[in-house]
């Protein structure tokens, strides 16, 4: 580690050693992100004694911190070594999760939480700094032409990584907590844990080798501002954005609070269902990206996001008011539907942007989504915990009486209890971005029904591939190399030809 200078004339052989290293890190790197954040990280800060707003503002801080990377842009053109800038702010941020794997042991209960959020904060500003950083110096150090293929191939990796350690965690913490020692400890062992899996990241960074950085003037505020604010369409994507990350953080850091206090499960079936839905995920990438090839993203998003809203909503009916038979077949499906559509909604969110972008103008473009993507998705978790703790103690019900001599029957119709309000208005916030969206206009748009035909078909030829050993292999490839280097979608007036097919009209 001890020469982290940008080398000037790389040969091919140091660039395939490059990639190589950074698969590697990838991996561990996923390692350290499931053993120390998502379920396993709430369930910590439950077992402290956090409330709801405090798992809100838990959730809030990293996308908030990402922020960061802005001043972070002045930074990487001032220093001009990237690889130098990653190694120093990845290794201090990490560090930080020593101190939190530290804190049922050295910390006094009262201040356990607090020391969590400010552990938190110091990891996750660093972290946005090392991000900056190291977004510039793989975008040089890869061949633009491969890309796709290569985070493609690590994202699956990743992803199976993924699906491994987080259920090997759930028995391990079973396993301590009943045999061993307390929960708290248990989480304890996996932060440090996660902290290894990261130092062996920093120190692959330490090995990859880093081309020159390219001269180039780092883009003004005003300027990020400015551009996407005059371009109609641009700012109607950024209303869709906005709120629609607003919606899916206002709910989904609670999921596991819900079903670890509401619904009393234990964190294993916890994980087993996250699992469910990650497989559901990779397991459609292929479909939504195909329609996305041939259609368009917000074509994807038309549906994929309903669909994603309507798993929300359903979140209300796995209790009446009380958890019942149906509880957990109601949340095998939850979490099925959320994992298919969360596949196309993030394929569309991270393209459609770049799409909508004018030539030579991306970087402004991009830096406002991002802006408006980490800014809805850190107010909102901060906004839900406090909806949580407003709403414990409140209750709406609408009662059906029926009275006849025989006596009187009184049906609850409607009965929202504390989680019921907080789902019902990340519904009515999804509604309403999916409105946003129908004024976004992008070329390649058609209308819902040949979404869906075009969704059909391909499933169809999925599953007839599903015979096959290669069949198999291919439905769970991310079909992210194609995506990123296909060719513009089809011109609207080819996609009025398609409709026309499906509805039998003739073409002129």
């Amino acid at each position: 580690m001890s020469d982290l200078s940008p080398t000037e004339n790389m040969s091919m052989d140091e660039r395939r050693r490059g990639l190589r290293l950074v698969l590697q890190e990838g991996m561990v790197t996923q390692a350290m992100v499931t053993l120390t954040g998502g379920i396993f990280l709430v369930a910590f800060a439950l077992q402290l004694g956090a409330s709801n707003t405090i798992i809100g503002l838990l959730a809030a801080i990293p996308p908030l911190a990402e922020l960061f990377q802005m001043p972070s842009v002045y930074l990487v053109t001032r220093i001009k070594n990237r690889r130098r800038l990653t190694v120093t702010a990845s290794f201090l941020a990490r560090s930080f999760w020593v101190v939190i794997a530290a804190i049922p042991f050295v910390v006094p209960t009262s201040a356990a939480i607090w020391a969590l959020v400010g552990a938190m904060c110091c990891y996750s500003i660093l972290s946005g700094i090392s991000h900056c950083a190291w977004n510039s110096w793989i975008h040089d150090l890869l061949p633009q032409t491969e890309i796709g293929d290569f985070f493609s191939r690590r994202m699956r990796l990743s992803t199976i990584l993924a699906i491994i350690l987080s259920l090997a965690a759930a028995f391990f913490i079973d396993f301590w907590k009943t045999e061993a020692g307390g929960e708290l400890t248990a989480y304890s062992v996996l932060f440090f844990g996660g902290y290894i899996a990261g130092m062996v990241g920093v120190y692959l960074l330490s090995r990859t080798p880093e081309p020159l950085i390219r001269e180039e003037e780092a883009p003004k505020l005003r300027t990020i501002l400015k551009e996407p604010a005059s371009d109609r369409n641009f700012r109607n994507l950024l209303a869709f954005l906005g709120s629609w990350n607003f919606a899916i953080n206002l709910a989904a850091p609670f999921f596991t609070v819900y079903m670890l206090q509401r619904l009393g499960m234990n964190i294993g079936w916890v994980i087993a269902l996250a699992v469910l839905s990650q497989v559901a995920s990779v397991a459609s990438f292929k479909v939504w990206g195909h329609t996305a090839d041939r259609l368009s993203h917000k074509s994807v998003l038309q549906i994929s996001g309903p669909i994603f809203i309507i798993a929300i909503l359903a979140w209300t009916f796995t209790t009446l008011p009380e958890p019942y038979f149906l509880t957990i077949p109601l949340l095998i499906i939850i979490h099925i539907l959320t994992g298919i559509s969360t596949a196309g909604v993030t394929l569309s969110t991270n393209y459609i942007g770049l799409k909508l972008a004018p030539q030579g103008h991306a970087t402004s473009y991009i830096a406002a989504a991002s802006i408006t993507n980490y800014l809805a998705a850190g107010i909102a978790p901060i906004v839900g915990g406090l909806f949580a703790d407003f709403f414990a103690a409140r209750e709406a019900s609408l009662t059906l009486t029926w009275t006849d001599p025989a006596g009187t029957i009184v049906l609850n119709t409607l009965d929202f209890q504390h989680w019921d309000f907080f789902f019902f208005f990340a519904f009515v916030i999804g509604l309403y971005s999916l409105h946003r969206l129908s004024a976004v206009h992008e070329e390649g748009e058609v209308k819902e029904r040949i979404v869906i035909h075009e969704l059909l078909a391909e499933v169809r030829r999925e599953m007839r591939n599903l015979s096959t050993a290669g069949g198999l292999r291919t439905m769970i490839r991310p079909p992210v190399a194609r995506i990123l280097t296909s060719q513009e979608k089809k011109e609207r007036g080819e996609a009025y030809d398609l409709e026309s097919r499906i509805s039998g009209v003739p073409e002129e």
